[in-house]
């Protein structure tokens, strides 16, 4: 999954950890939640990149959206992974309000909104992505977590 390219933030795109433009594989460089990383992340034994949130995990996978109140492209990034959700079964979309849950944004190195996760059906990250996505990424994406 891709979203704006990281050049365009002001961001390189390359280095450890870089599967493209905005992309981070999971183990990669920054950003990535390992066991006993913080708050929001599971212990221990539960596997590396494994969020909590509570809750509301799909059947078969989970987009995790970060998102802020002035972000034009996080309203965007709603609607495209809504209808993903909603087309793909046993998929949810769960939206953070970064500014409401900065545990979690430090404890993942999430650094900018719109970011989005793609959890496997045990929370597990898979895939991550800053900026804006395309329906065609994240469907693309989702094929890695079911």
């Amino acid at each position: 999954m891709s979203g704006r390219d990281d050049a365009e933030a002001g961001g390189t795109g390359t280095g450890p950890g870089t599967a493209g433009p905005g992309v981070t594989e999971p183990g990669g460089g920054p950003g990535v939640a390992e066991p006993g990383g913080g708050p929001g992340v599971a212990e221990p034994g539960d596997g590396p990149g494994v969020v909590e949130l509570g809750g509301g995990l799909g059947e078969r996978a989970t987009l995790v959206q970060f998102s802020s109140a002035f972000c034009a492209p996080c309203r965007a990034t709603r609607r495209v992974l809504g209808e993903v959700a909603a087309m793909v079964p046993g998929v949810a979309h769960v939206e953070i309000d970064a500014e409401a849950r900065l545990d979690l944004v430090r404890a993942l190195g999430i650094l900018k909104t719109p970011t989005v996760l793609v959890l496997d059906a045990h929370g597990r990250e898979v895939r991550r992505a800053a900026g804006q996505p395309r329906k065609a990424d994240v469907i693309a994406a989702l094929g890695e977590a079911v």
